[in-house]
């Protein structure tokens, strides 16, 4: 059964680990994810994105798969499902469909504004017991469309949105999604430190998490980051294993060519990657 994020996260906040959010893309990534999760004992937040959502077939038949799949592979870690980066329609979508926490992100709204409508969710998401994750400062990055420079947050905005009794929040701290470039500065950690000075016992959340070096996570984390969001490392990793068994000419021998087969080690690319994630967030046997 699925659950809010937010007793996994108040627990990983005082154990001084992170769940990690892997963002899924279809079937293979939900079941990578969700055997790798029960076979490493580890709580798991499943991301998907409005773009991701819309390709799968729709919020609906996403609920279906990961309701299916929890009872059939029988997993019995605490399982959340989680809308990335939402906006105010999605939010109220998701929860509708059965989504069972939802991030608004309402960051490239003026303050009030992201206040105003952080608040509507809320309270629609909070007396269904879904757990809701705001963002003050935008990431850096593209996803799905969104781009952001890698803005560092105010903690004093932060104070204000944490106030409303959301259960996470999203800072920037000079993070960004997908590769990060060359000239990168490194996450802000003064930044972070204020950050999590103004908003006490808050679950931070860590998007961009593909390529921060292992130092930088330990760090983020032992400052009140709870969860850290991976969607980029897995494409890479499984697109790369699907190039070699394809170079390899191994669908053009015998019945290489049934999918079951073409998409297998990219499949198991992502429970790698998500298994040395875990390793190094710290969420192994936190289940």
């Amino acid at each position: 059964m699925l659950v809010s994020a937010k007793e996994m996260l108040i627990k990983a906040r005082e154990g001084k680990y992170a769940v990690g959010q892997f963002n899924i893309n279809n079937l293979e990534w939900t079941k990578a994810v969700l055997l790798t999760a029960q076979e490493n004992n580890s709580p798991v937040i499943l991301g998907v994105s409005e773009g991701a959502g819309k390709y799968m077939g729709g919020y609906k038949t996403i609920v279906g798969m990961v309701n299916g799949m929890l009872e059939e592979l029988k997993i019995t870690v605490p399982v959340a499902l989680h809308l990335d980066h939402g906006s105010y329609d999605g939010a109220l979508k998701v929860i509708e469909a059965g989504f069972s926490s939802v991030m608004f992100d309402g960051s490239h709204y003026s303050i009030e504004e992201n206040i105003a409508k952080t608040k509507e969710v809320l309270e629609i998401a909070h007396s269904k017991g879904i757990s809701v994750e705001a963002e003050v400062g935008s990431i850096g990055g593209e996803e799905d469309g969104v781009v952001g420079a890698g803005e560092v947050a105010d903690p004093a905005e932060c104070k204000l949105i944490a106030d409303l009794g959301v259960d996470m929040l999203a800072a920037g701290i000079g993070n960004i999604h997908g590769q990060y470039p060359e000239n990168w500065a490194g996450l802000s950690f003064d930044a972070l430190a204020a950050i999590n000075d103004t908003t006490g016992e808050m679950p931070l959340v860590l998007h961009g998490g593909t390529g921060i070096p292992a130092d930088m996570i330990q760090k983020a984390i032992s400052l009140g980051v709870s969860k850290i969001n991976v969607n980029t490392e897995c494409q890479l990793a499984f697109a790369e294993a699907t190039r070699k068994y394809i170079e390899a000419g191994k669908d053009l021998q015998g019945k290489g060519f049934d999918p079951r087969k073409v998409l297998a080690p990219g499949f198991e690319a992502i429970k790698a990657t998500v298994k040395e994630k875990m390793e190094l967030f710290g969420s192994v046997n936190k289940a």
